[in-house]
């Protein structure tokens, strides 16, 4: 068996120690927040950890309302740039905490004048010792190159630092997510036969919205970096002015379709792939049980639908994980070692 699968069935106990244990990291860094509200919050990582940031900016925008910027580390460390981050808060993501450039944006931030919070599942790493503040994802050591639970966790973490803001995330609400992650589990054997259909799938389209966008574009990442397949990646607006082109009959799109305020957009885009009659797969819940031209990975509700589509994105990338781990396995290939990859990339 894969790392890589056995990382993504740790994660209800990963997620249950990182919330409980940030609940008390993040009391300090709430009183901060509160006695110094930043006008501007700027996020900087890459790979996985940028796919998360992507959650952070809708998460942070929707809840408190205080705008987000996903910062580009080659301002500082290419053309030498330092930006004035005076009463901003500046956070950096990554899973080590070694990530060369973003720690870069981190302490030039810090040295500008902005509150510094670092993510990571490194309590030891540069990251840790550079910002004032951090937010630790407890999930243990991550064998597989591929990032799964320390992806979760990093999306915990920034629902912590969103409550640390002052916004609309509740406590009890993300005590839920480990229980509806085990549920989700519990549906690896439908998955792993799901699977076999795409085993010579070469490219395809992976598709969300909102703060399901982000894992449109960690589905895409683990399917070229595990299964070698070319996925583009696209929220589901964008996907309609112009790049839905490329489907044809037949052609795989994988589409996040949670209930929610973003669900009738995705569901017009549901329609209009059954139109161009694409092999789609959702991964969706109950509520789209009107579209049976739709092959569906079902997640179970969370337990107050009220919420709409606000703590969906940890269980609705479970599926999605189990079908990259299994899809590289049956193309006979190791998703915990990637050609070319390694744990650690440093870049400038």
């Amino acid at each position: 068996m894969s790392s890589m699968l056995e990382e993504i069935r740790h994660q209800p106990d990963a997620l249950d120690r990182t919330l409980e244990r940030g609940l008390r990291e993040m009391r300090e860094l709430n009183r901060r927040l509160k006695r110094d509200r930043p006008r501007l919050v700027a996020i900087a990582a890459r790979g996985t950890s940028d796919n998360a940031a992507q959650f952070g900016r809708y998460l942070i925008e929707i809840t408190t309302g205080i705008p987000v910027s996903l910062a580009a580390p080659s301002i500082v460390t290419l053309y030498k740039k330092g930006l004035d981050l005076k009463g901003a808060l500046a956070v950096a993501i990554s899973q080590s905490g070694e990530s060369t450039d973003t720690n870069a944006v981190l302490k030039s931030a810090r040295k500008r004048g902005a509150i510094t919070v670092g993510v990571t599942n490194n309590s030891r790493s540069a990251m840790a010792q550079t910002a004032e503040y951090a937010l630790l994802v407890h999930a243990g050591e991550e064998r597989s190159i591929a990032a799964t639970k320390t992806y979760t966790g990093q999306l915990l973490a920034l629902y912590l630092l969103a409550a640390a803001l002052g916004g609309s995330v509740r406590a009890e609400e993300l005590r839920r997510i480990p229980g509806c992650v085990e549920a989700v589990l519990r549906q690896e054997a439908r998955i792993e036969e799901t699977v076999e259909r795409y085993r010579f799938m070469n490219g395809t389209v992976t598709v969300g919205r909102g703060l399901n966008y982000a894992n449109a574009l960690e589905f895409g990442l683990k399917l070229m970096e595990t299964c070698y397949v070319l996925a583009e990646r696209f929220s589901a607006a964008d996907l309609m002015h112009g790049p839905i082109a490329i489907v044809e009959r037949a052609f795989p799109v994988f589409v996040f379709a949670p209930p929610g305020p973003t669900w009738p957009s995705i569901a017009r885009v549901l329609k209009r792939l059954g139109e161009l009659k694409a092999d789609t797969l959702a991964i969706t819940g109950g509520h789209a049980k009107a579209l049976k031209w739709v092959r569906k990975l079902e997640v179970p509700a969370l337990p107050r639908a009220q919420s709409g589509d606000l703590y969906t994105p940890i269980p609705y990338i479970i599926p999605a994980q189990l079908f990259a781990a299994h899809l590289a396995r049956v193309k006979g290939l190791n998703p915990d070692r990637p050609r070319t990859l390694s744990k650690i990339t440093r870049t400038m």
